[in-house]
């Protein structure tokens, strides 16, 4: 399978900007610029993993301001950047072993999915591409603000980013760069191999944020699309458990004893309902599963209650920044009858995750005596939760 990396160089200062922060953590429709980026990216299904690079003095603000409330999963590295973007980019190119890279500007947050694939498919054919667009107006060489010259602009185009490449020809260029060699893009450094460059049509909105004019004009965009913090983002998560029926264990769902001759197996109280919520909690919000959190070989969760597990789930929402709008649940079991334990259960998980009872649905179902459910061999639950971030 093509393995495909971005990496993200956010070392930048912007002090076009006029302000003291540097542009890339600037408020964008209620989120930082860097936010939208990663998001974007995040959300394309051909990028593998995400590769950051950042000022070390910056790691601090950008886990709390952009990484913890994005849960992005794909952020599979944060390292420290260099003095120039150009260091920053080969810092960042030794965290991947790709088979393509794609560079990108951490203030360009309006590239489309579409854009995203055009670079990579011109990258696996050419080796290396990048977007840009065809200059309309007429273009003046200056020096000292003497016109020396007019280009033909028919040959003119502003490139832009994502910038894509063969990982190991981008190393290569890299590589051969001598430290006094100007470079204002990676492309350029590939341009010196001799090796060509593939352009592809860029797109009119993806514009890097370097000026105040520019982030006026970056909220305006979001508003006409209705993409600013006033529409919360909206993320959902499912989960699915399973465990087989034992005996002289208690039969414990949804933090609810219910009396039976037989209960879950398993390393905790094996509360199959919690598990799954927990899961589904955890997809919303892009942050592994119930195995990877609380694993089975640990002895701190032995014969543990779920809800202790769900309620530190709860507190990972609220770092953040997630609440539950919804969760939908169903536990699927031959015996015993749930139904009368159905609204308990409601009321004890509501209360751990600190939200009103019509939050949390909880049905309950046979097999009709199909299966391993029908068999009484153990029980399963489904559950779907959605969050607001």
């Amino acid at each position: 399978m093509e393995h495909v990396t971005a990496i993200v160089p956010a070392g930048g200062r912007g002090e076009r900007m006029g302000s003291d922060q540097p542009k890339q953590y600037l408020s964008l429709g209620g989120r930082p610029v860097l936010w939208h980026v990663l998001a974007r990216l995040e959300a394309s299904p051909s990028i593998t993993d995400i590769v950051l690079v950042l000022r070390p003095e910056d790691f601090d603000h950008c886990r709390q301001e952009v990484l913890e409330p994005g849960g992005f999963a794909k952020v599979r590295a944060v390292v420290p950047g260099g003095v120039q973007r150009r260091e920053s980019v080969y810092l960042g190119l030794q965290q991947s072993a790709a088979d393509i890279v794609l560079i990108h500007d951490a203030v360009r947050p309006f590239f489309s999915q579409a854009l995203l694939a055009r670079v990579i498919e011109a990258t696996r054919e050419y080796g290396a591409a990048l977007p840009g667009l065809q200059v309309i107006e007429t273009i003046k060489e200056v020096v000292e603000g003497r016109v020396i010259g007019t280009p033909q602009r028919e040959k003119l185009w502003r490139a832009q980013t994502p910038q894509g490449f063969d990982r190991k020809l981008l190393q290569r260029a890299h590589n051969e760069a001598g430290s006094d060699r100007e470079a204002t893009d990676d492309a350029m450094l590939v341009e010196q191999l001799g090796h060509v460059v593939r352009i592809v049509e860029g797109e009119a909105d993806n514009l890097k944020i370097t000026t105040p004019e520019d982030l006026a004009w970056a909220e305006w965009v979001l508003q006409e699309r209705g993409e600013t913090m006033s529409a919360r983002g909206m993320r959902i998560g499912q989960g699915y458990d399973v465990h087989r029926l034992a005996e002289d264990r208690a039969l414990v769902l949804g933090g609810v004893v219910v009396p039976f001759e037989l209960g879950l197996a398993g390393h905790s109280d094996a509360d199959v309902l919690t598990h799954a919520i927990i899961d589904a909690l955890l997809g919303a919000l892009s942050a592994g599963d119930i195995g990877r959190l609380f694993p089975d070989t640990d002895a701190q969760y032995e014969n543990i209650s779920s809800l202790i597990l769900l309620a530190r789930v709860r507190e990972l929402m609220d770092e953040r920044g997630a609440q539950l709008t919804h969760i939908d649940a169903v536990i699927m079991a031959q015996r015993p009858k749930l139904a009368p334990y159905i609204d308990g259960m409601r009321e004890v998980l509501a209360e751990t995750l600190r939200v009103e009872i019509d939050k949390v649905s909880l049905k309950a179902t046979t097999t009709e005596h199909l299966g391993f459910v029908g068999r009484e061999e153990g029980m399963a639950a489904q559950a779907v939760a959605m969050l607001e971030l």
